[in-house]
């Protein structure tokens, strides 16, 4: 019994810092890629890795510089959000579930 309470503390401890690292590694929510160049979208994820993008006025999501930035079980797929100078631009990948598809 105690190892399976032991096995639980360190699961809660392993969920925490993955929390932690996200917010570590910039996953801020910065301003509207509307308001953007698609270079400068483009390198905000390249130089931070992870982070939050405004896509419209009440879209977000995360976006990485590549799969090393995604959770166990998850995969980057490619991303493309529109900004001030190009209706696709590609800034990265998402995170998704392995076994998801498009």
């Amino acid at each position: 019994m105690v190892s399976k309470g032991r096995e639980t503390m360190k699961v809660l401890v392993f969920v925490v810092f993955v929390a932690v690292a996200g917010f570590a590694t910039g996953a801020f929510a910065q301003s509207s890629t509307l308001a953007m160049t698609c270079a400068q979208a483009r390198g905000i994820v390249a130089s931070q890795g992870a982070v939050v993008l405004r896509t419209g006025p009440t879209t977000y999501d995360r976006y990485v510089r590549d799969g090393s930035f995604c959770a166990l079980q998850e995969t980057a797929r490619p991303a493309w959000v529109r900004t001030a100078d190009s209706a696709q631009c590609p800034v990265g990948g998402v995170c998704r579930s392995a076994g998801f598809s498009d």
